[in-house]
This record gives structure tokens, C-alpha cells and sequence, in this order.
């Protein structure tokens, strides 16, 4: 008989609790409305229109938006402004390059302890990934507070192997390119 092995990684370091429900606070704020609530919007707004009301923009409804591969284009595009990952999400390679893609593209993730817990803010069971996109002037400072908090405890995954110390032939190799540089330019001053 063999055993069979797991092949799930250790969790990762999630937010601290204090953060979180900073977090999680903010997030309730940007629920996605039920089917009713859409409709009865939509019906105002057509109702609206008939009667050539003005749209009222200041009542854009601010959502967080859910689904990886919507997600991944949000961050793609560049309109995420934070990302928030689950820790549990099975199989993990479904998510594993998520956060490799938030740092190249500069935007701010964080990794939480349940995809239920963000599932129940989607109206679902779970989910994988939510995204930030816009949030009212009123919860900027809420959101860049979580942000700047998630760009600290997440900085571990920018260290590069090798302590970013160059070798001596490298060194050397570069000294001798900054020269003739150097050389060059003073050559075309003159």
C-alpha cells in the first residue's frame, strides 16, 4: 500500500487581523447588487430617460468585481487598484501567478484567509479573487492605507536572489562600459 502525498503548499502569510477587518470593512461597503436592486436601478433609469432627465453620474454604482478572469484583465488594463486573493483556492496554480502579475503591472495585492469569506461578499459560495476598481472620494484614505499596508507585508516576493551585489568580472565590465561612454560623449563634445 502507498500513501498518497499532498501536494498543497503551506499557506502563505496572510493579512494580520486588524488589517483584515479594515479590509473586509471597506470591501462591505462595495457589495454588488442582488438581480432586484439592478433591476429597480435600471427601471429609475429608463424612467429617467423617457421623462429627458439628465443622467445623474454621481450616482455610479461602485462594485468590486469578482471572477479570475476578470480579474486578470483589470489587472492586464491596469484599472485594479487593489487585488485581494484568497489563501485556499484549490488547485493553487489557478492562482499561484497572480501576484507575480499584480507586481509587474504595479498593482497592490493582498492574500486572505478564506475564498468563502470572499465569496460571501459576491453574493456565492467562494471565490478565488476580488478587485477594487473605483471607490468613493469618502474611502480613499480607507483604501490607501490597506494599500500601502499590502505593499509592505507583500515586499518580500520583490527581494531578487543574490543580494543584488554584482560578481567582479561584472563590475569590472561595467566600469569599463560607463569609460567608454564617458570617453565617447566627451569626444562628440569636443
Amino acid at each position: 500500500m502507498y500513501r498518497k502525498i499532498s501536494r498543497k503548499s503551506p499557506p502563505p502569510s496572510a493579512l494580520p487581523t486588524r488589517i483584515a477587518a479594515t479590509l473586509f470593512s471597506l470591501l462591505a461597503k462595495y457589495v454588488p447588487e442582488t438581480k432586484k436592486q439592478k433591476k429597480d436601478r435600471l427601471i429609475k433609469a429608463a424612467a429617467a430617460e423617457v421623462k429627458n432627465l439628465p443622467k445623474d453620474e454621481a450616482t455610479k454604482p461602485y462594485f468590486i468585481k469578482h471572477g479570475l478572469n476578470h480579474i486578470t484583465n483589470l489587472v492586464e488594463s491596469k484599472r485594479a487598484k487593489l487585488v485581494v486573493i484568497a489563501h485556499d483556492v484549490e488547485p493553487i496554480e489557478l492562482v499561484v501567478w497572480l501576484p507575480t502579475l499584480c507586481r509587474k503591472m504595479n498593482v497592490p495585492f493582498c492574500i486572505v484567509k478564506s475564498k468563502a469569506r470572499l465569496g460571501q461578499l459576491v453574493h456565492k459560495k467562494k471565490t478565488s479573487c476580488i478587485a477594487l476598481t473605483d471607490v468613493r472620494k469618502a474611502d480613499e484614505p480607507a483604501l490607501k492605507q490597506v494599500q500601502d499596508v499590502c505593499n509592505q507585508l507583500f515586499a518580500v516576493f520583490d527581494r531578487k536572489p543574490g543580494g543584488n551585489k554584482l560578481s567582479a568580472t561584472t563590475a569590472a565590465r561595467v566600469a569599463y562600459i560607463k569609460k567608454l561612454n564617458a570617453e565617447r560623449t566627451a569626444a562628440l563634445r569636443a
